[in-house]
């Protein structure tokens, strides 16, 4: 891939990310308890929409009693059972891996691979693909099978050639994207590049990124136009992504006694009231990432003050 790898995504949501980290590191040590609340919530979304975006039909309520409560749920398939108990076994696999403090190899790759495809294709569990494939729908075609060795060696080879070189939230977005890339596996490509990048969040101490299940059009959009070399919106994508999470870790970690959100924070009903435009407006203006804004669930939030940017630079155009 003949790329530039970095000053690819947007400077002000860069800027707001290492921000939030930083305001998150002032917090340590964490509490145990609410990081034990924070990793089962995690834990819990991230196994679900991680399969979801795959075509795992479970639900989040029927992951949940799965992966915590080990049931069964009827008119399921085992398969559907199996990636949700493999997936919550990759996540505690990484926080295991970080312990350890040592660095990424194709040895970990297949491992987290091996993993994830567990009583599902175990003759393909932790082995790269010996055949070549298409992934129906995109307009990139992966490498022959014969070049995934190599290309696998050069991918760990261009990883310690970069990681000081990147911010973090760069960095982690390559590594999911060349994994996507070079497509490895016959199956479960996408769970595990989802995982490393993940791995390099939390080796930073970062928390996981969680891509919903919701975006996965515009996942699978921004992922083609990383294809066609245009590379911004899968970065933006990625790095909102990534905020998101830091925004729910410093609203749980933030102490009960702050009156005020220390963050600054508010739904678009709020904004709305401080501006002329409607709610709607202000929703596609987030989704297009014109207007600085963060999702939780299925709800935008942006500040006042990035409210007030959008507005004094259209007055300048």
């Amino acid at each position: 891939m003949n790329i530039m790898e970095s000053d690819i995504i947007n400077a002000g949501l860069l800027k707001s990310i290492e921000g939030k980290k930083h305001e998150l590191d002032t917090l340590r040590p964490f509490s145990p308890e609410i990081v034990r609340k924070l990793n089962e919530q995690f834990t819990l979304e991230w196994t679900y929409n991680s399969n979801a975006i795959e075509g795992n039909t479970l639900s989040l309520q029927e992951t949940d009693l799965v992966i915590n409560r080990g049931l069964t749920i009827g008119n399921k398939t085992l398969k559907e059972h199996f990636e949700a108990v493999n997936h919550k076994e990759g996540i505690q696999f990484l926080y295991d891996f970080v312990k350890k403090k040592k660095g990424l190899d194709e040895k970990i790759i297949l491992e987290i691979h091996k993993i994830i495809l567990k009583n599902i294709r175990d003759t393909d569990a932790g082995h790269y693909r010996n055949t070549n494939v298409m992934i129906m729908g995109a307009v990139h075609l992966p490498p022959s099978a014969v070049k995934i060795p190599k290309l696998m060696m050069q991918f760990i080879e261009w990883y310690y050639g970069h990681k000081s070189k990147l911010s973090i939230v760069e960095l982690a977005g390559w590594v999911h994207y060349k994994m996507v890339y070079i497509h490895p596996f016959i199956d479960g490509n996408g769970r595990t590049a989802r995982l490393l990048m993940n791995l390099i969040l939390i080796q930073n101490g970062y928390p996981p990124a969680v891509i919903l299940n919701i975006d996965r059009r515009k996942y699978y959009r921004v992922l083609k136009e990383a294809d066609r070399e245009q590379y911004n919106n899968y970065f933006n994508f990625i790095g909102r992504s990534i905020e998101r999470s830091l925004l729910i870790y410093l609203n749980a970690l933030k102490s009960k006694n702050d009156k005020e959100d220390r963050y600054g924070h508010i739904s678009l009903p709020e904004a709305s009231k401080m501006c002329e435009y409607g709610i709607e407006y202000l929703s596609y203006l987030a989704r297009t990432g014109r207007l600085k804004a963060v999702k939780i669930r299925r709800n935008w939030l942006t500040t006042r003050e990035a409210l007030m940017d959008y507005i004094e630079n259209l007055k300048k155009k």
